[in-house]
C-alpha cells in the first residue's frame, strides 16, 4: 500500500513545462491506514525532465529523456543510478492494463481561485481504468480518480508542457518509478492519461485534489472487495513557484562517476 501512495505521489510531482523552468511543489497524501506529505522540485529543458523528490533523510531523483526513451532513477545516497527502457517497459505494462475501457472525464465548474499569485480556472476530474495485479482476470477491479483541479492559462512554459505531454502520452511513458509501477499498472497509466487530459485545457495544473477508489468489478473477487473495504486515498497537489531560466545539460544526466544499472 506504501509503494502504491508512493506511486502516485511521484507521478503528480511530475509535471512537466520543459523550457527551462523550475517548478516547487507541495503533495499531501493519505489512506489506506497510512499518510504521506512530500515536496519536490521539477527542472525541464527541452524534451527531457528531472525531478527530485524529499523521500525521509534522501532524496529520490528522476530524469526522463523522452527522445531516447530513458528514465534514471537514484537518490542523493548512491552513486549508482537504475536505466530503465522505456519503450520496452510501456509495452509490458500495457499487458496489465485495460486502455480500451479507460474513461476520462474533464469538464470546467465555472468556479475560480488564486494559487501561487496567479488566477486559476476550475475544473471537475474523473477518471475509471479497469486493471489487474498480474495480468490475472481473476484479479480484476475498477481505479477512479476523481476531484476538482485549478488550471493557470498563460502560465510559464505553458506552449512546451502541451506539446510534452501529447507526446509522452502516445509514447505510453509513466511519470513515477518503475518498480512501483508494476505493482500499480492502471494508476499508473491513468495518471498519464490524465495529465494528457489536463494539457487539452492548454493550461497548467497548478492545484489538484484527488480522491483514488478502488472496488472490485462485476463478479467480485477477493482483492478487489478487500481494497474496497479498507477505504480511498486522497491526494492534494499544490504549486508553490513557477520560474523560467536557463538550467545546464548536466542536470539532466546522472554524474559521470555513477555506476548504470539497466533495468526491465
Amino acid at each position: 500500500m506504501t509503494r502504491t501512495l508512493t506511486t502516485i505521489l511521484l507521478a503528480f510531482l511530475a509535471v512537466p513545462l520543459y523550457a527551462d523552468v523550475t517548478l516547487k511543489q507541495t503533495v499531501n497524501g493519505k489512506g489506506m491506514g497510512i499518510g504521506a506529505a512530500t515536496t519536490g522540485t521539477t527542472y525541464i529543458k527541452g524534451h527531457k525532465m528531472r525531478s527530485d523528490m524529499q523521500l525521509a533523510d534522501k532524496v529520490q531523483t528522476t530524469i526522463f529523456d523522452l527522445d531516447a526513451q530513458k528514465l534514471y532513477v537514484f537518490d542523493s545516497k548512491k552513486k549508482e543510478a537504475d536505466v530503465w527502457d522505456m519503450a520496452a517497459f510501456a509495452a509490458e505494462l500495457s499487458k496489465s492494463v485495460d486502455t480500451q475501457n479507460m474513461k476520462v472525464s474533464l469538464k470546467p465548474n465555472g468556479q475560480s481561485k488564486t494559487i501561487a499569485g496567479v488566477n486559476a480556472s476550475g475544473y471537475d476530474l474523473e477518471i475509471s481504468v479497469p486493471a489487474s495485479m498480474g495480468g490475472s482476470k481473476d484479479m480484476s477491479m475498477t481505479v477512479t480518480l476523481s476531484g476538482p483541479t485549478w488550471i493557470v492559462q498563460n502560465a510559464p512554459g505553458t506552449a512546451d508542457y502541451v506539446g510534452f505531454y501529447k507526446a509522452a502520452a502516445e509514447q505510453g511513458w509513466i511519470f513515477s518509478d518503475p518498480r512501483a509501477a508494476k505493482g500499480t499498472p492502471g494508476q499508473t497509466r491513468a495518471m498519464t492519461e490524465m495529465y494528457r487530459q489536463l494539457a487539452d485545457t492548454g493550461g497548467i495544473a497548478y492545484e489538484t485534489n484527488m480522491q483514488i477508489k478502488m472496488s472490485a468489478n462485476s463478479g467480485g473477487n477477493p482483492l478487489g472487495g478487500l481494497l474496497a473495504r479498507i477505504g480511498n486515498m486522497t491526494t492534494e497537489t499544490t504549486t508553490q513557484s513557477v520560474e523560467t531560466g536557463t538550467l545546464t545539460d548536466a542536470m539532466f544526466s546522472p554524474p559521470a562517476d555513477y555506476k548504470l544499472t539497466p533495468r526491465k
